[in-house]
């Protein structure tokens, strides 16, 4: 009896070691991947992203490595001659697209690049911190980054000197006050050359009594230095950059701070200043857009957004010397103190830039260069 009793007692104990093994055996079938995702994560391949631009194009290198890092992702900069050249390219690739997102389309090249059809649209959120005067794109094909005005600039010293006031209008420069006093690019081999023959479009426009070719014939009477593009005017003729003779140029409203940030030895003002009355100065504005065909539009909408961004928009004053389109952006102390940002800027539909831009050059280089 007591025998039966131990034997019974040693199955019991035996089967309850085996209902427990099977317990415990369950969670471990199995187990939580974390540290083997975590590694995973850190040693995948960073994805590649190109971005085409104009050789105009410069931004700060840890602001592309932030991208790079936060997006697990490799950057690379496709620069592509002028404006007009580098869309000219990304239009003849549209099938075959020769990067995911393009930058530098002005409003001088919009339509062209719209009627193209080489953009996808994308209504990015950060719209919201771009003014709507610059938005000119109600597609959302062309998103702003950023802007810059081309103007007149003058040497403050000579005009001093001399008693004399600077401009205050396009038309004071045909005035004999003025005759041997203006150097000017080409417009058809000068991007702020184009723009400012553009302004006199938008101020004298090309019907009536008084046209944008009637000024420029003025202008060649009154002895006007046309260049075949900015460096050569700025750093060849303007009195406050060069031992030239033209104390007023064609150049930008940003001109005036890259004279004060890079004058060596330094100096306590800008020596130059710009005219920004109504009417005198062209906005350029310049936008970023995600090419058709892109096999990262993922990527690409957070390039945009993060080119929109204030890390990205306020490193763009002090590489590009433009104005960065996001209003929240600061500016550097320079650009506050010295640009000046014209009210009432000439005004040329993109339309109608596209429609006429060779045509009136064509002319202007027959009014004024032959």
């Amino acid at each position: 009896m007591k025998k039966s009793i131990i034997l019974l007692l040693l199955l019991l104990l035996l089967v309850a070691c085996a209902g427990g093994g099977t317990e415990t055996a369950e969670p471990t079938a199995t187990p939580v991947p974390e540290p083997e995702s975590e590694a995973e994560t850190e040693t995948a391949e960073p994805r590649t992203i190109t971005l085409m631009s104009h050789d105009s194009f410069a931004i700060s290198e840890e602001i592309i490595t932030a991208f790079e890092e936060a997006n697990n992702a490799k950057v690379v900069l496709l620069p592509s001659g002028d404006t007009g050249s580098a869309l000219n390219q990304a239009i003849l690739a549209k099938d075959n697209p020769l990067a995911d997102v393009f930058f530098g389309v002005d409003n001088t090249f919009m339509s062209r690049a719209l009627e193209a059809d080489i953009f996808e649209p994308y209504e990015s959120a950060m719209l919201a911190d771009i003014p709507d005067e610059l938005e000119l794109d109600s597609s959302h094909r062309l998103l702003p980054v950023d802007y810059g005005d081309v103007c007149l600039n003058y040497d403050k010293a000579w005009f001093a000197e001399k008693g004399l006031e600077p401009p205050k209008s396009l038309a004071d420069l045909t005035d004999p006050a003025y005759k041997g006093l203006l150097v000017a690019e080409n417009p058809a081999t000068s991007s702020p050359g184009l723009a400012f023959m553009l302004a006199t479009v938008g101020v004298f426009g090309t019907e009536g009594d008084y046209t944008f070719l009637d000024f420029w014939a003025d202008l060649r009477e009154n002895d006007v230095l046309i260049t075949n593009g900015w460096e050569e005017a700025y750093y060849g003729y303007f009195t406050v950059a060069s031992d030239g003779d033209r104390p007023l140029v064609v150049s930008y409203a940003s001109s005036p701070p890259a004279e004060f940030i890079f004058a060596d030895p330094p100096v306590e003002e800008s020596p130059s200043a710009s005219v920004t009355e109504p009417g005198t100065c062209f906005r350029q504005i310049e936008f970023v857009g995600i090419l058709k065909g892109t096999k990262n539009r993922d990527l690409a909408e957070k390039l945009v957004d993060y080119m929109l961004s204030l890390p990205f928009q306020e490193d763009i004053p002090l590489n590009m010397f433009v104005f960065p389109a996001n209003q929240n952006a600061a500016l550097p102390e320079a650009f506050v103190t010295w640009a000046q940002v014209p009210e009432e800027p000439a005004v040329v539909s993109p339309a109608d830039i596209e429609a006429n831009r060779e045509a009136w050059i064509e002319a202007w280089t027959e009014t004024v260069l032959r």
